[in-house]
């Protein structure tokens, strides 16, 4: 005979469950037809993205190049030091030696003085200290010890400095490291970014910056009648010379450079030694304002002073602009940040 059970019932905690879990899928589908027609920006929108996040990537750059500056400054600090304590300790063995000698020759004629034996067997500080002991010193003994003592101050002054050279070089180290994956992780973000373009918008991009390009160079060749120093010509002729190079953060030519690193090498080659970095580069002379520009002066944008480039005359610009891109003629109105000052080196 067929039982007629009840069928089983869900749990409430199951109805609950799955209802929750339905509702959820209902909200996620929505949200996902919201967002959808958000993920996709324009080429405009894409640039504009993009730009700032370079522009935040040359920031990091210009602080990695002067953390990168720093290091090779205290590694040769470091080492001089580290030389330095090396030839002391050579000229406080031959000290000590030469005081033995002395010991030796005065054990030899008569037997050693006993203020000498407590000498060789102690610090030699200790030893000064006792006044009573000096009198049976002859006065080139008293003279050798002293020589010692000093050099002994000297060495652990030595030893100190290069000592803290150290831990600075050490803290040093860690911030280039922090800057550069900082630079890269801006960079991918930025490549993110220019990948979501189909190729119709990235070929109008590169279209309208070749234009750009045009402009700002006719405009160089239209205006560029002011009158340079020798070395500012030299040195303008010189970054002239690596139109099309590439720009890759932290290059100093001549394969690549950044934006400081292109005046940098310019100036150079002009026989003119100016700081690697931008923000340092703003004292290598004479302030000036727009008027006051002639071709070869530095000029320097945004706030923080992280971009800088040579005045090309008639308001173009002679730079490495950023990742992406090539030196080139740009207009001083489109760099994206305002223009602070010019420098005369």
């Amino acid at each position: 005979m067929a039982s007629h059970r009840r069928p089983k019932q869900p749990s409430r905690t199951r109805v609950t469950v799955l209802t929750t879990a339905a509702a959820a899928a209902v909200v996620l589908s929505a949200n996902a037809a919201d967002a959808a027609p958000s993920e996709k920006l324009g080429k405009d929108e894409v640039k504009a993205k993009v730009d700032k996040l370079y522009e935040q990537a040359e920031q990091a750059t210009e602080k990695y190049n002067g953390a990168k500056d720093k290091q090779q400054k205290l590694q040769k600090e470091v080492s001089t030091l580290q030389d330095g304590v090396a030839r002391g300790q050579q000229d406080l063995n031959k000290l000590r030696d030469g005081l033995g000698s002395l010991a030796t020759a005065q054990y030899r004629s008569g037997g050693i003085d006993a203020s000498v034996q407590l000498f060789l067997s102690s610090d030699p500080d200790d030893f000064l200290d006792k006044a009573s002991t000096l009198d049976q010193l002859s006065a080139q003994q008293v003279d050798a010890l002293k020589k010692i003592q000093g050099k002994q101050r000297e060495l652990a002054q030595e030893r100190a400095e290069a000592t803290e050279k150290l831990k600075d070089l050490a803290a040093t180290r860690t911030e280039l490291g922090t800057k550069k994956k900082e630079v890269q992780s801006k960079l991918a973000a930025a490549q993110k970014l220019l990948n979501t373009l189909t190729a119709k918008e990235k070929a109008a991009l590169a279209t309208e910056q070749a234009r750009a390009d045009r402009s700002a160079t006719a405009r160089v060749d239209l205006g560029n009648d002011s009158s340079p120093s020798g070395r500012a010509s030299a040195a303008f002729a010189a970054a002239q010379s690596q139109l099309g190079k590439p720009y890759v953060y932290g290059a100093t030519g001549t394969a690549s450079y950044d934006c400081s690193g292109l005046t940098s090498w310019a100036y150079a080659q002009a026989g003119v030694s100016i700081p690697r970095t931008s923000e340092a580069q703003t004292g290598a002379g004479t302030r000036l304002t727009r008027s006051q520009l002639q071709v070869g002066d530095l000029v320097f944008f945004f706030n923080d002073l992280h971009h800088v480039g040579l005045y090309a005359g008639n308001g173009q610009i002679l730079h490495a602009p950023r990742t992406g891109t090539v030196v080139r003629y740009e207009s001083m109105d489109t760099i994206g940040g305002p223009f602070m000052f010019g420098v005369r080196v």
